[in-house]
């Protein structure tokens, strides 16, 4: 019987495919409608819930899963393992978001769905919407973070607080992106069983191999 920690990402996997299947095919759900509405002022769809500066506060949440908020996260934590001689898991990290990066940008072109029309959007868009690349490299980011720095430390309170912050992360920006009116539900559904299943599979594969070939002695007080 597979573990969790198996079983969890291939299920993630094989939702993201039928999300996937499901909405190139044309089709829709029900839901997605109503929880983009369910942000909206009910006299002014064009207005967010909340007072303006909350507004704000979303549009910086929803900012740090944007390429620059992710890019900085991954130079950072590359940096931060190549300095601590970690240097096969540092570029390991690196091809990890990167190679996201690419297959998120090519999911978009390939299934070509159309962002929410029903209404205004609080933030600029220049792609298609599914899967959300924000969930989709935000889960890819922050879990491959946590994942690389748990095995770089060899202790798994760390690992557990690296994961457990990067959730609420991954969390807050999905939900932001749906809050914002540029992303239905099922985007950042599919954005995240995707993430879960591509860092999970970098951590599991390349980062203990990458582990494996870093000096036995690597880490700061080396």
């Amino acid at each position: 019987m597979l573990k969790p920690r198996f079983l969890i990402p291939v299920a993630a996997a094989f939702a993201f495919l039928g999300l996937a299947l499901f909405i190139a095919s044309g089709r829709s759900f029900a839901f997605d409608r109503s929880l983009v509405l369910l942000f909206r002022e009910s006299d002014d769809l064009s207005m967010p819930l909340g007072p303006a500066w909350f507004r704000e506060a979303m549009r910086d949440v929803t900012a740090l899963g944007s390429f620059v908020g992710l890019g900085m996260m991954t130079i950072a934590a590359s940096l931060t393992l190549w300095l601590c001689r970690y240097r096969h898991l540092s570029i390991g990290l690196a091809i990890t978001v990167i190679s996201a990066t690419l297959v998120s940008t090519g999911l978009k072109i390939l299934i070509g769905r159309d962002r929410p029309d029903i209404v205004e959007h609080a933030a600029l868009t220049f792609t298609a919407s599914f899967p959300s690349g924000h969930a989709f490299l935000s889960a890819v980011t922050m879990l491959s973070i946590a994942g690389f720095i748990g095995l770089a430390s060899h202790r798994d309170d760390i690992a557990r607080l690296c994961i457990w912050l990067a959730w609420v992360m991954i969390v807050l920006i999905g939900v932001s992106r749906v809050y914002l009116g540029v992303h239905w539900p099922t985007d950042v559904i599919g954005g995240w069983c995707l993430g879960i299943a591509w860092s999970s599979l970098a951590v599991a594969l390349l980062g203990r191999k990458m582990a494996a070939a870093d000096p036995p002695d690597a880490g700061p007080g080396a």
